[in-house]
């Protein structure tokens, strides 16, 4: 089962798109360490208070992936100052 999550983020204390460049590395690298994922920045780019990961996941079945997705959440709502204001998965 191949699971992909977009998630949408907000920030009002990014005030630039350095602070943002820099929260978002490592935020994507923790993640891959802690869950085998890998995470893009798939949005919002050029907007310094928001942004859009695509995280993927490969496992044996729907739960194994819906696992890791709600790991994934609940660590960034834990460990980061950023809302999370959408979040979609898609199964294949």
């Amino acid at each position: 089962m191949i699971g992909q999550l977009e998630i949408d983020l907000f920030a009002a204390a990014f005030h630039s798109l350095k602070e943002k460049r820099r929260l978002l590395s490592s935020l994507k690298e923790r993640l891959r360490r802690r869950f085998n994922v890998a995470v893009s920045e798939s949005g919002g780019q050029e907007l310094w208070q928001k942004a859009q990961l695509t995280v993927v996941t490969v496992a044996s079945g729907r739960a194994a992936v819906e696992a890791v997705f709600q790991g994934v959440e609940g660590f960034i709502e834990r460990e980061y100052d950023v809302e999370i204001t959408r979040v979609a998965a898609s199964f294949h």
